[in-house]
């Protein structure tokens, strides 16, 4: 593929990262290079290591070959050091669905799912945190795994994503370093399922490339409000193949039918200590209630005059395509409707691997994709303890299939027959199909065999300023919070120094803030960056949650506090409302059964007082006859208050409303009669009052 001359500085080969000083690659990575007394890296074997940063390719854009000892050494010991859990992603959901075909592709691919629309496939789906063991929280700072299996009519295929479209590093051979650095610190196994701690910004600021990912991470992206309501990404630009062997260039995207949202910081660490497993139970929830999630299955399609001509390599993973420059092509929609008979039967057994595709789904020569390929298998095999992991149901495909692999630990089928191999005598077994099966498709590829990162990968820190200045005001603030607030648990003060010296390359106001939260007096020097990040990229509305909020309160949830004399009327118009708009109800009381409403009826709870805080909800009602003094009815308003949620009141809630702190404002819909509950609901389709978190702020 022909790129354009990269504006890489290639006068300088190093760079200085305040304490640290780094050799720099020709795609502008930094290697840290032994000197002096400095020990040399080398493999397990003893043998010493020249480049720790990338595979060994066919030219600086090519595929990764075999015989890269060092890589497979790093990555095989990698994926065999956690038993029995996942290494990564290892607390995750899933629940069974299908995809239905919305749209033929037969023009660019002669994968079978996209050649007839109305056509349903079966799938399995697991969602997960990266960063935390199993038995960690929902509500983590961390990435959110989005794992799709298709038990295609060809095969099964994995698209495993994230709801991130992007990732922290461009070559596979860095993912052990950037996963060690984040998980528990070796020394004192802790911090668990968190990335505020020195060894994770360590990293974080010796590798620019990261700088694209962090700011992802540092925004709401990161602290979901529900599965359902986050989008999904394959990450990698792959190919699509059709009949006649040519190739187009895809990437992959899942787009939620409920539209997207967040929560607020404090409120995750809230609802982390009052219903860990929040995204597990709403997932749940959702399904046995016949809500069943849907997200839309859309496609970046290009071709190779594009690729050449875009501002980005579309083979490094540390960058995205603008949906404003290449829109997203809906071709179908998956919808989850049926949960797990046994969570770790299938759940916790459930094998993703990118390598799963079906014939007319293909691999570009994304290094850290290539990466995968040849790691996942390893992962699988250690994790399930046996070459016959496809022989667990979940993982078993639902097509027919056939071939000789046979024997080894825990096999459930073997070869029937006489014949083991092929070409054989005995007319008995499969045999290969030159039209059916699986083609790669013929790219020429040409170049010196060697460890090389790509010029066009060298630009660190032009997506990451477009990511940050697409977002509203509002989401800018809660990245620059999260990054005070991360770096504040950081103990090495160049630590701290280098990310602001990085996130002055990014934009210079958040730098400023960041470094005011840190209480730092002298602003440190820009990073030595080896492309000067641009300031001509247009903004990409379509890069942030609060730009594209749907205006329902579908899918989500209303809390409503009641007390003995709530007036009933108001209640049963709330509930009517809301639940005609597609939303759960719930009511919050001192106890969970008999409260006596106004109508002399008995009222029984979903939830005790302590035991249903407002974070739990999207938006509050507050329906008392009169002061409660409830310790904990306090709690549940000033955190509603706080977390900007709309709030809806009774008259004989404002005595605690005023102890709450709770001060008027269009966010708060007094709720005089029975008629106001369609005026609440009408505010809290907005989801937020974000103006309200400014006043908070003075």
């Amino acid at each position: 593929m022909a790129r354009k001359p990269s504006t890489a500085r290639r006068d300088e080969n190093t760079a200085i990262i305040h304490d640290q000083t780094l050799q720099r690659g020709t795609g502008g990575e930094l290697h840290q290079t032994a000197e002096g007394d400095t020990p040399v890296l080398t493999t397990a074997q003893g043998g010493p290591v020249s480049d720790d940063q990338n595979t060994l390719k066919i030219g600086p854009r090519g595929p990764t070959l075999i015989e890269d000892f060092h890589f497979r050494e790093k990555i095989f010991h990698f994926d065999h050091e956690r038993i029995p859990e996942r290494v990564v992603h290892a607390r995750g959901y899933g629940a069974h669905g299908y995809f239905e075909t919305t749209r033929s592709l037969s023009d660019i691919t002669r994968a079978d799912i996209f050649q007839r629309v109305g056509e349903k496939t079966p799938v399995f789906v697991r969602f997960s945190t990266v960063a935390g063991a199993k038995g960690s929280a929902d509500l983590a700072r961390d990435v959110r795994g989005f794992a799709v299996k298709l038990y295609t009519k060809e095969g099964n295929w994995d698209i495993v994503g994230n709801n991130i479209p992007v990732f922290f590093i461009q070559d596979a051979i860095k993912f052990p370093d950037i996963i060690h650095a984040v998980k528990e610190e070796p020394d004192r196994a802790f911090p668990q399922a968190a990335s505020a701690h020195d060894n994770f910004w360590d990293f974080i600021t010796l590798t620019p490339e990261s700088m694209h990912m962090i700011m992802w991470v540092m925004s709401d992206r990161a602290i979901p409000r529900s599965f359902r309501f986050m989008e999904g990404f394959g990450v990698h630009t792959f190919r699509f193949v059709n009949a006649q062997d040519e190739s187009t260039f895809v990437k992959f995207i899942w787009k939620p039918k409920l539209g997207m949202q967040s929560v607020v910081w404090n409120e995750a660490l809230k609802i982390n200590g009052a219903d860990p497993d929040f995204h597990r139970r709403d997932l749940w929830n959702a399904i046995e209630a016949g809500d069943y999630p849907e997200w839309e299955l859309c496609v970046q399609v290009f071709d190779q005059t594009f690729a050449d001509a875009f501002d980005f390599d579309v083979l490094d993973p540390t960058k995205l395509i603008p949906e404003e420059i290449l829109p997203p092509i809906t071709v179908g929609r998956l919808v989850l409707d049926r949960m797990p008979n046994n969570f770790f039967a299938e759940t916790e057994q459930v094998a993703f691997m990118t390598q799963n595709v079906p014939p007319g789904i293909d691999f570009s020569n994304d290094p850290l994709l290539q990466g995968r390929n040849f790691s996942y298998l390893d992962t699988q095999l250690k994790r399930l303890g046996s070459v016959n992991f496809t022989h667990i149901p979940i993982n078993a495909p639902k097509c027919p299939f056939h071939h000789f692999q046979q024997d080894g630990h825990m096999a459930m089928r073997n070869p029937s027959g006489r014949a083991n191999y092929q070409p054989n005598s005995w007319g008995e077994g499969p045999r290969e199909s030159p039209t059916a099966g699986f083609r790669s498709f013929a790219a020429e590829e040409s170049g010196t065999k060697a460890r090389l990162r790509p010029e066009s990968f060298a630009d660190h820190y032009s997506q990451a300023r477009q990511f940050y200045r697409s977002q509203t005001a509002t989401e800018q603030g809660h990245i620059a919070m999260a990054l005070g607030f991360e770096l504040s648990k950081v103990q090495k003060p160049v630590i701290r120094e280098r990310m602001i010296a990085h996130l002055l390359l990014i934009d210079d106001a958040l730098a400023k803030t960041v470094a005011g939260k840190l209480g730092m007096t002298a602003m440190p020097k820009p990073a030595d960056a080896a492309i000067q990040p641009r300031d001509d990229l247009a903004l990409s509305p379509a890069l942030s949650i609060l730009a594209n909020a749907p205006d329902s309160f579908t899918g989500r949830k209303l809390g409503i506090l009641i007390g003995d004399g709530s007036d009933a009327g108001i209640i049963k118009a709330l509930r009517g409302a809301f639940e005609k708009e597609g939303a759960t109800v719930e009511l919050v009381a001192p106890q969970p059964s008999g409260t006596k409403l106004s109508d002399g009826s008995a009222m029984d709870a979903d939830h005790a007082i302590e035991g249903g805080p407002s974070v739990l909800f999207d938006a509050v009602a507050i329906v008392l006859a009169d002061e409660t003094k409830h310790p904990a009815a306090r709690d549940f308003v000033a955190d509603a208050y706080s977390h900007c949620k709309f709030i809806g009141f009774t008259a004989g809630a404002k005595s605690l409303l005023d102890r709450s702190g709770a001060e008027a404002d269009d966010g708060m819909i007094a709720l005089d009669d029975a008629a106001a509950a369609s005026e609440f609901l009408i505010a809290c389709r907005q989801l937020r009052f974000w103006p309200r978190e400014d006043t908070l702020m003075q």
